[in-house]
């Protein structure tokens, strides 16, 4: 009678370091000699993923104009990291979704081929399918209808139970091979909240560049001056927060890295206002990043009012008014260590 062996978690380590090494490698034979440091590195999944020297030079390549075609082999290595299935590895390859959906919805327009990129776009969504196994993502609400436990009830409560009022947060997902046109934001939606699941493990900077994005994405449909003296009541009324919108227009016009408005449906606004609600009242000690969140969430709330999106515009506008409470009044959640752990932290991004 045989029995499988266990490999013990040291031989699991250096399993996982092997196949780093081997990724790292890869990566050399596209970008040239990397850095001793991160050859040799203890952990070199954590070494590539938080060194700002290769992120910024594989995002640049990412925003080469003959970039995202099916023979790039810079779009091969993501697809076949990711692949991997290593976590570590895996996190690597996220932290570039903003830059690659970035400039994806800048071409998709054109007649270039893209199918690298929608190979990656494709491989994070069957990843979270196969994770979801069929099932929605859904969180229960209180229902009001049951007595408060506080309160003495005066009505009698009924025998049978009360239903549950349960909330979709986003739908069962179908096997998709293509990204097409009715899909792709879908697709990118769900890539979005993968992103989401793992944001505590992302960089700061691929943080600051997803808001910085989103700027560009919403688009300016009126400037944040014209809404201040249009309405001076107004949640987005703040003559700091212009001047701060400004210097981060300026600094992206410096570096000539030119966004386009893009289509933003229910299926694309929500994760990215969850996004963005995270780096806005999260945990993290960047005013940086807290301020380019604030003006991203200002735009997206423009872009819902000119929408006219009911849905966006409560979500944004709600957003906003947690911006402006007090930081000690307003609830920490725990960290979300999965796609599957719907807790408050997510209703408070939609909220």
């Amino acid at each position: 009678m045989s029995s499988e062996v266990v490999p013990s978690e040291s031989t699991t380590f250096w399993q996982s370091i092997q196949r780093a090494q081997a990724t790292i490698h890869s990566l050399s034979l596209i970008l040239g000699p990397l850095p001793e440091p991160l050859t040799f590195s203890e952990n070199p999944t954590i070494s590539l993923l938080h060194d700002a020297n290769i992120s910024h030079d594989i995002s640049s390549r990412l925003h080469h104009p003959n970039s995202g075609s099916g023979d790039d082999n810079l779009c091969r290595w993501l697809y076949d990291t990711f692949q991997s299935t290593d976590p570590g590895l895996q996190l690597v390859v996220l932290n570039f979704l903003p830059t690659i959906i970035r400039v994806y919805l800048s071409r998709v327009v054109s007649q270039k081929s893209l199918a690298g990129f929608e190979a990656i776009l494709l491989a994070f969504y069957a990843h979270e399918t196969v994770i979801r196994g069929g099932e929605p993502l859904t969180v229960i609400l209180p229902n009001l209808t049951n007595p408060s436990v506080y309160h003495e009830a005066k009505v009698p409560t009924k025998s049978k139970a009360v239903d549950l009022n349960i909330a979709i947060l986003s739908p069962a997902l179908e096997p998709c091979g293509t990204v097409r046109s009715t899909k792709r934001a879908r697709i990118i939606g769900v890539a979005l909240e993968l992103y989401y699941s793992k944001i505590h493990d992302m960089p700061l900077t691929s943080k600051q560049e997803f808001c910085e994005f989103c700027v560009d994405w919403a688009g300016h449909n009126r400037s944040l001056e014209e809404e201040k003296q249009s309405n001076p009541n107004s949640d987005v009324s703040c003559a700091d927060q212009q001047e701060e919108m400004i210097q981060v227009k300026g600094g992206e016009e410096e570096h000539k890295k030119k966004g386009r408005r893009i289509p933003l449906p229910w299926e694309l606004f929500q994760p990215i206002l969850r996004i963005v609600g995270h780096c806005l009242l999260g945990n993290s000690n960047s005013e940086e990043l807290k301020e380019v969140a604030l003006i991203a969430v200002q735009c997206l709330h423009l872009r819902a009012l000119h929408d006219m999106n009911p849905q966006a515009i409560l979500a944004s506008r709600s957003l906003l008014r947690l911006a402006k409470m007090p930081s000690d009044t307003i609830f920490k959640p725990h960290l979300v260590s999965d796609s599957s752990d719907l807790t408050a932290s997510q209703l408070a991004s939609n909220d």
